[in-house]
C-alpha cells in the first residue's frame, strides 16, 4: 500500500483538489468548544491543513500549533491566521517525527482528517505519536471519518476499530456519532474524546 508523502499532499493544494477542506472549522469542534469548559492548554493539531480547526481552538484560549507537511498548507494557514488575528501557529513537520521535538509537550491533541489520510498500516505509529507528545493525562479530541467505502484516502474506520486501536493507552471518555456534520459527511463521522491513561 502506498504511503502518501509530502509531495502528494502539496500537489493536491497546488491543484486545488482539497475536497477534505471545509473552509471553516468542523461544526462538531465548534459546538464542543461552546458546550464544554475545557481547561485551555497547549494543543497540537495534526495534519492541520488550512488551519480552521486550529484557529477555532486558539479563539477559545488554547495555545495551538498546527502541523502539516505540505508547505502550501502551512503557508495558507499562517496567512489565514494572521488575517484573522489568531494566535495559532503552524509548522511544517512530518507528524511521525514530532516526539523527537515535542515529547510530552501538549495537553491536547486535535485530530481531524489526519488519521484517515495516513496509510492504515501506520495507525499504530500514529497512536504512538499521540501518546508520546501528550503530557500525562493529556487528551485527544478527535473527529474520525467512519465511512465504509473501499480505498482511500480518506481511509475509513469503524467505531469498533477505533476502540481497539486506542483502548490500550487511552480512557475512552466519549465516542459517538456526530449529528451536525457538514452535509457531505452526514452519518460518516464519530466524535472521540480520550484521555491518556
Amino acid at each position: 500500500m502506498e504511503t502518501y508523502q509530502s509531495e502528494y499532499w502539496e500537489q493536491r493544494y497546488q491543484e486545488g483538489t482539497t475536497r477534505w477542506d471545509l473552509g471553516q472549522a468542523a461544526p462538531a469542534f465548534v459546538s464542543f468548544l461552546q458546550l464544554h469548559s475545557l481547561q485551555p492548554g497547549k494543543a497540537a493539531v495534526l495534519g492541520s491543513g488550512r488551519g480552521y480547526d486550529a484557529i477555532a481552538f486558539a479563539k477559545s484560549g488554547f495555545d495551538v500549533i498546527g502541523f502539516d507537511f505540505a508547505p502550501a498548507a502551512i503557508h495558507e494557514a499562517t496567512a489565514i491566521a494572521q488575517a484573522s488575528g489568531s494566535s495559532a501557529k503552524f509548522l511544517q513537520r512530518d507528524i511521525f517525527d514530532l516526539p523527537i521535538e515535542f515529547s510530552q509537550y501538549f495537553h491536547y491533541v486535535i485530530e481531524h482528517t489526519c488519521f484517515c489520510a495516513i496509510n492504515p498500516q501506520q495507525r499504530q505509529d500514529y497512536i504512538k505519536v499521540v501518546r508520546e507528545i501528550l503530557q500525562p493525562r493529556g487528551e485527544l479530541i478527535a473527529i474520525f471519518f467512519t465511512h465504509s467505502r473501499p480505498g482511500g484516502p480518506p481511509f475509513g474506520v469503524s467505531p469498533e476499530e477505533i476502540e481497539q486501536y486506542f483502548e490500550t493507552d487511552f480512557e475512552i471518555l466519549k465516542l459517538q456519532p456526530i449529528t451536525n456534520s457538514v452535509p457531505a459527511r452526514q452519518g460518516e463521522e464519530h466524535f472521540g474524546h480520550f484521555r491518556l491513561m
